[in-house]
């Protein structure tokens, strides 16, 4: 199952793709969180619980600041799940905090920042050629951190992560569940955009 968000001014609408490892989709659902609230975690549990899938072997979450610093627990969604979960980014950074600390004040910056130093360790992944970073839950080798290499950027993901992430991205470096969840997500927001929706 991949799960990713489209965020719209005034709420971020997550949805859940379930990719087949045929790559056929199989099944979506939807749920909504504030747009720089603290209740993306809920959603994803939400729609985790709507979807309500057995068959469900990896769950691929696209981000964990989605709308605007509502920083993911992914602990808990691995938790909701009762399944090995990966949490991918797409660019290199320095980290959240710097942005999170900016943005709020107060007892709202503790909390983001609380929440993003909970997180996993961010690990690089190569697939198709493409780098990319994952925060993972479940997986052999999660409990010990690899040392950084000298160059300063993120240790490797474990070879499991790695065969996970590959073996669901086909083309490019998205896997294809959240590229499928982001599409569709998109999608209702623009039909929610058009102010006759029956035309």
């Amino acid at each position: 199952m991949g799960i990713a968000e489209s965020t719209a001014a005034d709420h971020c609408l997550f949805c859940g793709a379930v990719v087949r490892a045929d790559r056929a989709v199989d099944g979506v659902g939807f749920a909504s969180a504030t747009v720089g609230g603290l209740d993306a975690t809920d959603a994803v549990r939400r729609l985790i619980d709507r979807l309500d899938r057995d068959d469900v072997r990896y769950l691929i979450v696209s981000g964990v600041a989605p709308a605007w610093f509502n920083v993911l627990d992914v602990e808990a969604v691995a938790e909701a799940a009762d399944r090995p979960t990966i949490a991918v980014s797409y660019e290199a950074s320095p980290g959240l905090a710097p942005a999170i600390d900016r943005e709020f004040q107060g007892a709202a910056r503790d909390r983001r920042l609380a929440a993003y130093d909970r997180l996993p360790p961010r690990r690089r992944v190569t697939v198709n050629g493409e780098t990319l970073f994952a925060r993972s839950v479940g997986f052999d080798g999660d409990a010990g951190v690899d040392p950084a290499p000298d160059d300063g950027a993120p240790p490797t993901a474990s070879a499991e992560v790695a065969r996970v992430l590959d073996a669901f991205t086909p083309t490019g470096g998205r896997p294809e569940p959240v590229r499928v969840a982001r599409l569709a997500a998109r999608g209702v927001q623009a039909w929610r955009a058009v102010p006759d929706r029956h035309g």
